[in-house]
C-alpha cells in the first residue's frame, strides 16, 4: 500500500475522516475527506425531481433511501480502498440545493409535499414580499412559498410548526436540532448582515401583514401604497383562516460557519447508516446551502473575490464591500456561510442547448463512422471557438430552453439568427454559442459591475463550462472584463465544500473562515488565471448589443407558439 494510503487508512481507523455530504438536483453526493482536507473516497446515487399535480417535488421517501444509497456507495468506496468498515467519524456536514418550501406540523408530519426551487408558483407573493421589504425577494424563496400559500388561502398554513430548507431538514432528522446555515438561511428569508441572523424588523413586518396590520417602522407613518396592495392581499386570505404563529415561532435557528449545530444521535445513524455500524455522537457543522458551499470550494469567501457555477444554469456569487444603492430584480441578495452579505445572479438556461448542438456534432461524426469521447468532442470544439471573430462573426444564438426572469421569460425556445452576410462557420458558430450561455448572465452581472460599481478581484469559475479551462475562463473573463481563475480543486463540488466547513468547525481556532481557507485548504492548490484580452471584451459587448434586439425576436417566437397551441 502507498504511503498515503496507509496515511488515510490509518486516519479512517482512528475516526479522524470527515464526511460531507450534499443532495443536488440530479445526485447526492457524499465524500469523506482527511484531516489534511485530501478527498479520501466518494459515493453516490443519482435521482431525479418529478412533476406532480404541477409542483416539482421530491418525496421524503426518496431523500432518504438516496442518502442512504449515497452513504453506502462510500462506505463501499472506504472499505474497498482502505480495508476499513466507517465507524466513526471526526465530523458531518450536510448541504442541499437551497429554497423552497418544506413544512411540518406538531406531529413532525409534512404537511404539504416538498416545493422545490424548480416552482415558478409564487409570483404575486414574491412581487408583495420585495415590496414590503424594499429587499429583492426570488419567486424561489421559502417565504415566497409560505406566503403565496396563506394567499391562496391553503388549508394547512394554520398548522405549521416548522419551515426548513432541504438541508435543515436533513440535519434536523439526523441531529435532532433545528438550526440552518447562515448562508441557507439567507434563501429563506433576509439575513441582517450585521448580526448573521434573520432580519429582525422584516420578520416583524412579515407578522404584521399576515394579520392585516403592515408596520414597516416604529411609529404609525402613512401606508404606502405597496404596504396596502399587501395588506389588501392577505386580508382575503385570511378571512376563512387563523394563523396563531410567527415566523420566529416556526423558522429554524441561525448558526454561523464554525458553530457546532449537534450530534449524531441513535435515531440519525440508523437513518443514513441501517447496517448499525456507523456509532452516535459525530459532530456536525451548520448545513449548508449549496451556494455556500460553492464558494468554500472555490476559495471565494473574501469581499472583492466571487465565483460563477456554470452547467446546466449558471450562477455568479460576489462577495460585497457595501450595500448596493436599490433593489433590483435581477439581483438576489444572500450571504456567506459566516454572514456576510453576497450579490448573486442566477439563470435558468446555460449550457444545455449548447449540449444539444455539440451532440448534433457527436451524430455527424458517427454518420461517417467517426466515433470520439465526450472530453474529446467538447474540447475540439471549444477551441476551435477561439479561432473566431471576437463577436461571433455576426451570429446570434439564444439559448432559451426555459423561462428567464433576468430578461422577463416565464418559456423560452432555443433560436439561432444570422444576417445574410454573417461569417458562418464553425468558429463563429461555436464562439456564438459559448456567448449565449453567459449573455443572461452578463445582463444581471453588467448591473453589479458597471451601475454599481462594484470591485472584484477576480472570479474562480467552476462546473461544465469550465472544464476546457482555458477557452470557458476566457469567454467567462470576456463577460465581466475581470481576471477568471480555475482552481484543479474546484471539480469536487459542494460535498468537499460542506466537508471543509465541518472540518473548520474542528478545527479553525478562532480563524477566519477565509484565513482558514487561504492558509489550510488552498495553499498549494494550482490556479490557471485567465486575464481578460480586450478585444474579446469588444467582441462581447457588440454580440451583447445583438443579443438584447434579438429578444424581441425571442419573444415573438414564445408568444406565436403559445398562441398556436391554443
Amino acid at each position: 500500500m502507498k504511503r498515503n494510503q496507509t496515511k488515510i487508512k490509518q486516519a479512517i481507523a482512528a475516526g479522524q475522516a470527515i464526511l460531507g455530504i450534499e443532495l443536488g438536483s440530479t445526485r447526492i453526493k457524499a465524500v469523506l475527506i482527511t484531516p489534511d482536507h485530501i478527498l479520501a473516497a466518494q459515493g453516490s446515487y443519482t435521482w431525479e425531481n418529478c412533476l406532480t399535480n404541477g409542483i416539482w417535488t421530491y418525496s421524503l421517501k426518496d431523500i432518504w433511501i438516496g442518502l442512504q444509497a449515497a452513504y453506502a456507495d462510500l462506505a463501499r468506496d472506504v472499505e474497498e480502498k482502505y480495508g476499513e468498515k466507517l465507524t466513526t467519524l471526526a465530523a458531518i456536514g450536510i448541504s442541499a440545493m437551497m429554497h423552497g418550501y418544506l413544512v411540518f406540523d406538531e406531529n413532525d408530519e409534512l404537511l404539504v409535499p416538498f416545493r422545490t426551487w424548480r416552482n415558478t408558483m409564487t409570483e404575486k407573493a414574491a412581487d408583495a414580499l420585495t415590496d414590503l421589504f424594499q429587499f429583492n425577494i426570488p419567486q424561489r424563496w421559502s417565504v415566497a412559498h409560505l406566503y403565496q400559500a396563506i394567499l391562496n388561502g391553503e388549508d394547512h398554513v394554520s398548522r405549521i410548526c416548522y419551515q426548513t430548507t432541504l438541508a435543515g431538514y436533513v440535519h434536523w432528522k439526523l441531529t435532532g436540532q433545528k438550526v440552518l446555515g447562515a448562508g441557507d438561511a439567507s434563501g429563506m428569508f433576509p439575513v441582517d448582515p450585521a448580526t448573521g441572523q434573520f432580519d429582525v424588523l422584516k420578520m416583524e413586518a412579515f407578522d404584521s401583514l399576515i394579520v392585516n396590520t403592515v408596520r414597516l417602522d416604529t411609529d404609525d407613518r402613512k401606508k404606502t401604497a405597496a404596504d396596502r396592495r399587501c395588506a389588501d392581499d392577505s386580508a382575503a386570505a385570511a378571512d376563512n383562516q387563523t394563523i396563531p404563529w410567527i415566523l420566529a415561532d416556526i423558522f429554524p435557528r441561525v448558526l454561523k460557519a464554525g458553530e457546532s449545530a449537534g450530534v449524531l444521535t441513535e435515531e440519525g445513524a440508523r437513518l443514513l447508516d441501517p447496517t448499525g455500524c456507523l456509532r452516535a455522537g459525530i459532530p456536525f457543522c451548520p448545513p449548508e446551502g449549496d451556494a455556500g458551499t460553492g464558494m468554500v470550494a472555490t476559495n471565494s469567501v473574501r469581499q472583492r473575490t466571487g465565483n460563477v457555477s456554470a452547467g446546466t444554469s449558471v450562477f455568479a456569487m460576489v462577495v460585497l464591500e457595501r450595500n448596493l444603492s436599490e433593489v433590483y430584480r435581477e439581483l438576489d441578495l444572500v450571504t456567506t456561510p459566516t454572514g456576510d452579505p453576497v450579490a448573486m445572479v442566477h439563470c435558468n438556461n446555460c449550457t444545455s442547448d449548447l449540449n444539444a448542438w455539440i451532440d448534433l456534432f457527436r451524430q455527424f461524426g458517427e454518420l461517417f463512422g467517426m466515433e470520439t469521447d465526450d472530453d474529446r468532442l467538447y474540447t475540439a470544439l471549444y477551441r476551435k471557438a477561439l479561432e473566431g471573430d471576437a463577436d461571433g462573426g455576426g451570429i446570434l444564438v439564444c439559448n432559451y430552453l426555459s423561462g428567464e426572469s433576468i430578461t422577463g421569460f416565464d418559456e423560452g425556445r432555443p433560436l439561432l439568427m444570422r444576417h445574410p452576410d454573417s461569417t458562418l462557420d464553425l468558429a463563429n458558430f461555436m464562439r456564438a454559442n459559448l456567448y449565449s450561455a453567459v449573455a443572461t448572465l452578463k445582463i444581471g452581472l453588467d448591473i453589479l459591475l458597471k451601475q454599481e460599481n462594484v470591485p472584484v478581484d477576480f472570479m474562480m469559475g467552476h462546473g461544465g463550462l469550465f472544464k476546457t479551462k482555458e477557452v470557458g475562463a476566457k469567454i467567462m473573463a470576456a463577460a465581466m472584463n475581470t481576471p477568471v481563475a480555475v482552481m484543479e480543486t474546484a471539480g469536487e463540488g459542494g460535498a468537499w465544500g460542506i466537508a471543509l466547513l465541518a472540518s473548520y468547525m474542528l478545527n479553525g481556532g478562532g480563524m477566519t473562515l477565509g484565513d482558514y481557507l487561504e492558509q489550510r485548504v488552498f495553499v498549494h492548490s494550482e490556479c490557471y488565471v485567465t486575464e481578460p484580452d480586450p478585444e474579446d471584451v469588444r467582441g462581447f459587448e457588440a454580440y451583447m448589443e445583438r443579443y438584447i434586439k434579438g429578444l424581441s425576436v425571442e419573444r415573438a417566437a414564445v408568444e406565436e407558439d403559445r398562441g398556436a397551441d391554443r
